[in-house]
Parts: C-alpha cells; sequence; structure tokens
C-alpha cells in the first residue's frame, strides 16, 4: 500500500519512495485489469508500458504509431483506476521541445506522476529492437529544459531515457546522461544496459536517481541480463521497471485459454480448468462491484432497489 498520507499528492509519495533507502519496484502496466492487480499485490507505484499500451490497445507495433491522445486517455484512466502513483511513457515527446512544453501539462492533467522521454529520433522503437537513431543530445537537453519549464507541480518527475548504448556505447551514454541530469531530468533511464558495470558507471557520472528496466524470465532473452532487484540496490539504482512482464504473462494465458477453447470445439469436450481462468467472483472483487452495490444501496429509491433484485427474486 502507499506510504505516507493518504492525503499526500500522487507525485510527493513517488518522490518519497525515491528518496527512501529501498528500490522502487514498478511494474508495467497497460490496462485497468494490469494496473488494479499491480495494486493490489501490493506494488508501491506502477508504469505505463508504451509497447504494452501500443500493442495491446491498439493492436501495433511499438514504433509510434500511436498517438499522443490515444496514449493520454489510456493513461486518464489507469491512473484514475488506482491510488497508487503512475509513471507514464511519453515516448519522444511526440515533437520538439516546444512540443514537449505541451505535452508535459496535457499527462498532469491526465492524474500520472511523471513521464518517461526518450532520446530517439521519430519514429522511435522499442528499446530492445535494432535500428535506433539518436537526435543530438542538445536537443535532448531542450526537451527537458522545456519539460521542467512546462510542469505546474514540482514533484512531477521528468525521466530522462537514454538508448545511447545500443548505438554510442556506455561512453557515449555516459556523456549524455551528464548532460540530461544538468538540463534539469529528475531520473535517468538508459535503457538496454548490458550489465552491472554499465549500470556502475552511470550511477557513479551523475547525482540524478537511475532507474533500469529489467526483463522477467529467461525465454524472453532480455538485452538487460536478468540482475537480482537487490543487487540492483547494492549497485545504487533507485527505481526498477519491469514492463514486460504483465502483457507476456497476458499473453501466454490467453493462448493457452484459447487453445483447450478450439481443442473442446473440434472434439466435443467439455474443458474445465478453474486454475487457467479467474472466476466471476475474482473480476468483481478486483473492479470493486462491492462499492458499486454499496451506492446502490445508499443513493436508489426503495422502489428502484426492489425492481432490480426482490421483484427478479420473486420470479425465480
Amino acid at each position: 500500500m502507499p506510504e505516507g498520507n493518504a492525503t499526500t499528492r500522487k507525485t510527493t509519495r513517488l518522490r518519497q519512495l525515491l528518496a527512501g533507502e529501498e528500490v522502487v519496484v514498478s511494474p508495467g502496466v497497460y490496462d485497468g485489469y494490469s494496473v488494479r492487480l499491480a495494486e493490489r499485490a501490493g506494488f508501491r507505484t506502477a508504469s505505463t508500458s508504451g509497447a504494452g499500451v501500443a500493442n495491446a490497445r491498439l493492436g501495433v507495433q511499438d514504433t509510434g504509431l500511436m498517438s499522443l491522445h490515444e496514449n493520454v486517455e489510456a493513461c486518464r484512466a489507469m491512473a484514475a483506476a488506482v491510488s497508487i502513483p503512475l509513471m507514464a511513457d511519453a515516448d519522444t515527446g511526440y515533437g520538439n521541445a516546444v512540443t514537449v512544453f505541451q505535452v508535459v501539462r496535457l499527462f498532469e492533467d491526465a492524474g500520472v506522476v511523471g513521464i518517461n522521454i526518450e532520446d530517439q529520433e521519430f519514429p522511435k522503437r522499442c528499446g530492445h529492437m535494432k535500428g535506433k537513431e539518436l537526435i543530438h543530445p542538445m536537443e535532448m537537453a531542450r526537451k527537458i529544459e522545456a519539460a521542467v519549464k512546462g510542469r505546474r507541480d514540482g514533484d512531477f518527475i521528468i525521466n530522462a531515457r537514454t538508448d545511447a548504448i545500443a548505438v554510442e556505447g556506455i561512453e557515449g551514454a555516459v556523456k549524455r546522461a551528464k548532460i540530461y541530469a544538468e538540463a534539469g531530468a529528475d531520473m535517468l533511464f538508459p535503457d538496454a544496459v548490458r550489465g552491472e558495470d554499465d549500470i556502475e558507471r552511470l550511477v557513479d557520472a551523475i547525482p540524478i536517481p537511475v532507474s533500469i528496466n529489467i526483463g522477467f524470465g529467461i525465454r524472453s532473452r532480455p538485452t538487460t541480463p536478468l540482475i537480482p532487484v537487490k543487487r540492483l540496490q547494492q549497485l545504487g539504482v533507485k527505481r526498477v521497471s519491469v514492463p514486460r512482464m504483465l502483457p507476456a504473462a497476458a499473453i501466454k494465458a490467453m493462448t493457452e485459454s484459447l487453445r483447450l477453447l478450439r481443442h473442446s470445439v473440434e472434439t466435443g469436450e467439455v474443458v474445465d480448468r478453474p486454475d487457467l481462468l479467474a472466476s466471476i467472483d475474482d473480476i468483481k472483487q478486483l473492479m470493486d462491484y462491492e462499492t458499486l452495490e454499496r451506492l446502490e444501496d445508499e443513493l436508489l429509491l426503495p422502489e428502484q432497489l426492489f425492481r432490480k433484485y426482490q421483484a427478479e427474486k420473486a420470479r425465480i
């Protein structure tokens, strides 16, 4: 559950978490189910997966095809569904520094607590794809300065993502990290780090928190090796995001369920696999139908409640 006073702004709560001694683990979410599940599992914050939202919402690749407003509206719904702070992925900022100034305000208004902005050329690519191209570091610095200037909440986090390791190597990434920190970034997200040496170089180079993106599961063959969270904390990492775990788990479960349904259709067998499926009661609990029922009791007229429930029982 979130730490601190429940009335504290979500932006401030995340700042407090990042200032604490423990590393902040942020599952990547992409819809109402996943963000509610992350909160219910006890995680103190979550972050949207740009790839997850683009893939799940639009059925397209993570190559800049999702528009700014499609992204903002998806984030608005997820942020409103939970009480924990939610960070968002704003891709390249959808334009130049002037655009970024406005983009920050749109995401602020959507209720998220910060955004990632990356230094790729548009159209961007998923961080673990080949063929990435970078903008000049000073152009990225201007975007960061514009984001800082544009935000109205001083605790709103500007997380500067760099894809330089894959393009310019660790030396280029370190140079960019210093420039981005000087420009006012609150956190650095070096994507596709190759191991502990890269992490140590970046943590030592800058005075702002470093966020590392990790995969989950050996079969995923991530660019970044699977480093335990406790070890990342020892290396000085302040935040760990896990963007692919929940969409990958959902795809795996849906694939198996559809396979069983296809088998049932073809053979005529009844397939009952409660171990693979959430029950209707599980879903109702996750989506807080209890609150709906309580509000009905409080706000509807007695005759309305009778028509909804007692009359139906009488017909059975």
